[in-house]
């Protein structure tokens, strides 16, 4: 009683939190498990079915490479999107000028605030074999023929990568400047009086400093590699559907399109254990646990 007493408001106010995770994140976890072991229809029975719609997807060979696809293009992005970043604020972290820190700062976050549906518009446009701007370099300036990159199988999953990475690189950038800012200054002094250079003071002391920082955005990113869905579904067509359908396009396409729920719930479950899999995975490796 008396914990109550002392702690009853914050209870009072987690509340909504955990009534909010329980009504639309497990309550949806939940009825999405059901599903899979049904041959779920939209009106009528939904009899039981065992695990014949995990089966099904186990031996659909559009659902294996929708998995090539999810782990050549999510492997890109996790790379990129971790070295990017780190070299862009390790960078930035030496210019003297605050103003210019700043400003490109801002510059590097805008497009993180852009939902995919406006950051696809601008690239089918810069990348457009018409009037593109890229392409209008290419004749103009390199003197060579329109290239339709959005069209070329050999340059889909480079485009899904790239961009993924511009996109997302003024946030995590943010994210490792805040590391460097939180590193003691007491060290660099030290490696100075020692003689070190500016880049042996990078290697020696900013890097290994920003050790659990770096563990901590390689982790965040390792969450999103297998649910890559907004840039496939705003850029793809079916030039390059076979390239860059990934495993969440499979889900969306089995279950809204196709209204096949069963087999769709049964793949997006192969997802969730993937994904987790993965971050114990990494978890361990990285050694996320003696942060």
């Amino acid at each position: 009683m008396k914990v109550l007493k002392r702690y009853g408001a914050l209870y009072v106010m987690m509340a909504p939190v955990i009534a909010y995770f329980l009504v639309f994140a497990y309550y949806p976890l939940v009825k999405g498990l059901q599903t899979s072991f049904q041959n779920y229809r939209l009106m009528g029975d939904r009899p039981y079915v065992g695990f014949t719609n995990y089966s099904d997807v186990l031996h659909d060979s559009t659902f294996w490479d929708a998995m090539v696809n999810t782990l050549v293009i999510g492997g890109g992005i996790l790379l990129f999107s971790f070295a990017a970043p780190l070299v862009i604020a390790l960078s930035l972290n030496e210019v003297l000028r605050t103003w210019y820190k700043k400003i490109a700062q801002m510059i590097l976050y805008v497009p993180h605030l852009l939902s995919w549906v406006v950051v696809g518009g601008i690239w089918i446009f810069l990348l457009s074999p018409d009037s593109g701007l890229v392409n209008m370099v290419l004749v103009h300036v390199f003197h060579r023929t329109p290239f339709n990159f959005l069209a070329d199988a050999s340059w889909a999953r480079w485009i899904m990568i790239l961009l993924a990475t511009w996109k997302e690189m003024g946030y995590t950038c943010i994210l490792f400047l805040a590391g460097i800012v939180s590193i003691n200054p007491s060290l660099y002094e030290a490696a100075r009086m020692d003689g070190a250079t500016r880049w042996q003071q990078l290697i020696r002391v900013t890097l290994p400093q920003l050790g659990n920082t770096m563990k901590v955005v390689f982790l965040l990113n390792t969450l999103g590699i297998l649910r890559i869905f907004d840039e496939v579904f705003v850029l793809r067509n079916p030039t390059i559907a076979t390239k860059v359908d990934v495993l969440m396009m499979y889900t969306f396409q089995k279950g809204i399109l196709d209204i096949k729920l069963g087999p769709a719930s049964a793949a997006s479950f192969f997802v969730l254990l993937l994904t987790l899999a993965l971050t114990l995975v990494v978890r361990r490796v990285t050694r996320f646990d003696e942060v």
